[in-house]
Formats: structure tokens, C-alpha cells, sequence
């Protein structure tokens, strides 16, 4: 079930707020209006409303275009969406846009970096486990299928280590209660995102646990744009929005949904961002054994 809200918030009124204001003008003369966002991690217009209801309004004060929030029930729906031109937008993760590109030809309008998102195992100080090798015969918490940082890239490093991580360790896929399962030693390691390594040192504050693998930095969570946007309106959109960037962060992150996932040090958005980059995610796939439409 997909349904539409438009926000509309008197562009006229406010657009003076804003030293952009030709530039405004032309996406309007080269890009359709409404134009329609969805997230592939929320559904159902209430939640979505509240998470992106700033972002839409600063959106359509800053280019002179309404946006249209998009509600979808899964990335397998958005995906389908941006194909068929129903949506122009989609917020998603570094995985939905590799797997986005098996259906049509995708552009991104921008992406959220964060220094510090990557993957990362933990376990106790007094494991006897010492390396990634070592989790076999294990049982091993992950986040939720097909997350980028709490799925793909720790089965990643599980095959990387030499493991055939669907059959050489016990994996509980263990969404958000995968910080106290550890913590109740219901498993044996825990592989998730940079943040649950300090997550679960500030709920267990009085046990010592140690660090056991960690990828580098992963590519940026992406706007992606469905790339039959005419090319004027794309290069508009990335022009007059990197313009007021600053604008344009603060009230993505102004919502407690959104801040609680993307405000940490050096986080920030880039509007040159290389699609190219996300090819690792589709070599980690791979690697991991997973397809990509699982």
C-alpha cells in the first residue's frame, strides 16, 4: 500500500528567507512538481511525516518545488518506485542502492557521510575467542538482514577470515536486542555497527569487552534519484541544495529519528558524491556469499 503526503508550507513567504533565491527559480523551471521521496526504513505516513517533515519544508523553501513524502513497505517497493518513476527520491542505505542498480540506472542527489560508520565485532575481555576464525563453531549476533553495517560487511568479514559464515557458525539475527544478548552471553560475539561497539560499553559499563575486527569507513547513507530526472533538474537540484547545505542538514537532523542516526562527529552531507564508491558494497555481497536480492 503506498500513499502521498504533500507538504506545502507557503514557499512564497519564505523563499526570501534564503540568498538562493534564482537559483530556486530554475530547478523550478527544469524539474516537476511535486516532487516524491520515500525512506526505505520507515513505513507508514505518520512516522514518515514526523521523521522528514522539516527536511521537506526547507527542501521546498530552498528550491521553489513542493516535495512530496512517499510512503512505502519495504526497499523491494522503493526500489520497484524509483524504476517506474513514482517516486523521484528515496532515502536509503549504501545496500538498497546497489541493489536499486540492478533494476534501472540510479543517480544519487546526495549522501549522508559519517567518518565513522563501518562494522564492527565485540566480544567479553575474557573471551577465548582472539580472531575471526576463532567464531566458528560460535553463536554470533547480527543486526537485521540485509543492513549494510550489521549484516553484509560482518558475514563479509566472517568469509574474509575463511569461514563459511551460513554453516560454520550459529548467526542469531538479532535486530535491536542484539547489544543484550551479548551482554546476557546468549551469544558468543556480536557483529554490528561501529556505534554498538560503543553502545554496548555504555549499557554494560561495569564489564570489559574487547574490540575483535573492524572494516574501514563504508560509503555514506545516499539520496538516490532516479536518473530519468532530466539531467538539468538533477544538476539544479545538487547546485541550489549544496548551496545551503548547512540549512538543509540542520533540519534533516532536527527530528529525533534522523538525528539519533546521523549526528555524530564529522558526520556531513556531500552532494559529489561518486556512485562508483558503492561498488564495494556490491564486492561484500559477493564475498559474503548473499545475493543481492535477498
Amino acid at each position: 500500500m503506498n500513499s502521498t503526503y504533500r507538504v506545502a508550507f507557503g514557499v512564497a513567504a519564505t523563499a526570501a528567507l534564503f540568498a538562493g533565491q534564482a537559483s530556486a527559480q530554475s530547478v523550478g523551471e527544469v524539474c516537476p512538481s511535486p516532487l516524491r521521496m520515500a525512506d526505505t526504513g520507515i513505513e507508514g505516513m505518520g512516522d514518515l511525516t514526523e521523521a522528514f517533515g522539516p527536511f521537506a519544508k526547507t527542501f521546498e523553501e530552498l528550491t521553489g518545488v513542493e516535495l512530496a513524502l512517499y510512503s512505502l513497505s519495504n526497499r523491494t517497493a522503493a526500489g520497484t518506485a524509483l524504476q517506474f518513476d513514482e517516486v523521484e527520491f528515496v532515502f536509503a542505505g549504501p545496500s538498497e542502492f546497489v541493489l536499486f542498480q540492478q533494476l534501472a540506472e540510479m543517480d544519487i542527489l546526495f549522501s549522508v557521510v559519517r567518518p565513522n560508520y563501518g562494522s564492527s565485532f565485540v566480544v567479553k575481555a575474557d573471551s577465548e575467542i582472539k580472531t575471526l576464525a576463532d567464531l566458528a563453531g560460535k553463536r554470533v549476533a547480527l543486526k537485521d538482514v540485509g543492513s549494510t553495517s550489521g549484516h553484509i560487511f560482518p558475514m563479509m568479514l566472517m568469509a574474509q577470515a575463511g569461514l563459511d559464515p551460513e554453516t560454520d557458525a550459529e548467526i542469531i539475527m538479532a535486530g535491536d536486542a542484539r547489544i543484550q544478548v551479548l551482554i546476557n552471553d546468549d551469544v558468543d560475539a556480536m557483529g554490528g555497527g561501529n556505534k554498538d561497539w560503543d553502545a554496548v560499553r555504555e549499557q554494560d559499563p561495569d564489564t570489559e569487552y574487547r574490540l575483535l575486527a573492524q572494516t574501514d569507513t563504508l560509503p555514506g547513507d545516499p539520496v538516490v534519484m532516479r536518473a530519468s530526472l532530466p539531467q538539468e533538474c538533477r544538476d539544479a537540484l545538487r547546485s541550489t541544495l549544496a548551496e545551503h547545505a548547512d540549512v538543509l542538514w540542520d533540519s534533516l537532523t532536527s527530528t529525533e529519528r534522523n538525528a539519533d542516526k546521523f549526528i555524530e562527529r564529522d558526520a556531513y552531507m556531500s552532494f559529489e558524491t561518486d556512485p562508483a564508491i558503492y561498488d564495494i558494497v556490491r564486492e561484500a555481497y559477493t564475498v559474503a556469499g548473499i545475493p543481492l536480492d535477498d
